[in-house]
């Protein structure tokens, strides 16, 4: 008589007891409790498969189950950590997934905060090389970063593009020396907003996040939005603010990530509770503070915080919706390929940059839906770099195909990765408003490479 078949145990798809994506929960810390939902999830995923081909993940997951004949069990530590590292938290197979808590499946699949919470325990137990600890110490804290970058611009600019100083940064810090980083400025978007005064417009509507990547890279952006918003009668307030944290959370320095994102909601909070929306430049930090600061801080003024968040362009078209939204421009953009963030796709709220664009007369807007692969800090990254590129592919051909006469963007490191494909770096939609409505805001469209309004 042959021998039986050893049966393999089915995981169940239901939620075992260390389920949490709350770090205030001391079950998120626990290991064991990370292991067990990281085996349910995998089996799930690696069942479904819907996913396939969002991001390296999944390729890497369904491989290393594969090779152990499908059984997740045999899945090694080295393997799993591959998953977890390049999950680069673009949240679309949240967005893509039958199985989430938004869809009330009893699965509450959260794979990118199961992927967070696995990296945040990890990073815990290893902080890493003393190189993995510097860098993480410099990507977390972008204010910081500025401030130093700002006091001597020209200098810093001229330095990050100097192939031995890169390569220097490579070996020290292990951020890619091909890779193209932001500029810095001597005059912050802050300084220039305490100089101009109070712009015009009612200040009793909106507050703006102007993000420190505005304030320290791009202040020109923070200077377009506050002239769109004054020509939409709306005067916007800058008050106290720092990083809204996502970088930290990247990171797994939750500590650092909810520090942040307290100092926030405490400078924030009184307009809030004045009843003004919290407007935020970035996507990444309008998904930060809109879907984690309830969950990293638990509090009523964390939650009411997030729900008084709003992106900028949503913030116009609820304007025109209302009959408010100034139509008087003087020139079009013509052809515009605009390319949609993964996090701004992930907040659920329709494409309003590129609605608000169309209400510009001669304005044609083509949809870019693809990943640019650079995803907060990731693309920085020596070991992921050509990675990023690799997955930002689609966007970039999509992009390059589009023969539009303007490129632009909502993700100011999206415009960068675009920069570094392409040779054009992508304007913010609402900058495209702001040119739109002065006579000649577009004398050289697509020619103005990395312009600023």
């Amino acid at each position: 008589m042959l021998p039986p078949v050893p049966t393999m145990q089915v995981i169940k798809g239901d939620p075992t007891p260390g389920l949490t994506y709350n770090p205030n929960d001391p079950v998120y810390w626990d290991r064991k409790a990370v292991d067990a939902e990281i085996e349910r999830v995998f089996e799930i995923c690696h069942g479904c498969r819907l996913c396939f081909n969002l991001c390296p993940s999944f390729p890497a997951l369904f491989k290393s189950v594969d090779g152990h004949d499908g059984d997740v069990r045999k899945v090694s530590l080295t393997e799993t950590n591959e998953v977890i590292d390049l999950c680069y938290q673009c949240k679309l197979c949240y967005v893509k997934c039958p199985y989430t808590p938004d869809d009330k499946h009893s699965f509450h699949l959260d794979f990118p905060r199961l992927m967070m919470r696995a990296n945040a325990v990890r990073k815990k137990a290893d902080p890493g090389t003393i190189r993995d600890r510097l860098r993480t110490a410099m990507l977390t804290r972008p204010n910081l970063v500025g401030e130093i970058g700002g006091m001597t611009a020209g200098v810093a600019n001229w330095a990050n593009r100097q192939a031995p100083l890169r390569w220097g940064m490579e070996m020290t810090l292990g951020i890619h020396r091909g890779k193209i980083l932001p500029d810095f400025h001597g005059e912050t978007f802050e300084s220039w907003r305490t100089q101009r005064g109070t712009p015009e417009g009612d200040p009793t509507q909106a507050v703006l996040f102007h993000t420190c990547f505005v304030n320290h890279n791009i202040p020109q952006l923070g200077r377009d939005i506050i002239e769109v918003f004054s020509k939409n009668g709306v005067s916007l307030g800058c008050p106290k603010q720092n990083c809204c944290g996502m970088p930290a959370v990247e990171a797994g320095d939750i500590e650092l990530a909810k520090s942040m994102a307290r100092s926030n909601v405490e400078s924030l909070f009184p307009y809030v509770a004045d009843g003004r929306k919290v407007l935020a430049v970035n996507p990444t930090c309008s998904y930060m503070m809109r879907k984690e600061y309830a969950e990293l801080l638990g509090t009523p003024e964390a939650k009411a915080f997030a729900a008084a968040t709003m992106d900028v362009s949503e913030f116009l078209w609820q304007r025109k919706q209302q009959g408010n939204f100034n139509r008087d421009f003087l020139s079009s953009p013509g052809k515009i390929a605009y390319h949609v963030p993964c996090h701004l796709k992930a907040q659920n709220i329709g494409f309003r940059s590129r609605d608000v664009m169309r209400l510009i007369p001669g304005a044609q807007v083509r949809l870019v839906e693809q990943c640019s692969g650079h995803d907060g800090t990731w693309a920085m990254k020596k070991e992921f770099f050509p990675l990023s590129m690799l997955a930002g592919k689609k966007a970039f051909d999509e992009m390059r195909e589009a023969d539009a006469e303007v490129l632009a963007t909502d993700c100011p490191l999206a415009a960068i990765q675009f920069d570094q494909a392409l040779g054009v770096r992508p304007i913010h939609p609402i900058q495209v408003l702001a040119r739109a409505y002065r006579p000649d805001g577009f004398p050289n469209k697509i020619e103005n490479k990395n312009a600023t309004s």
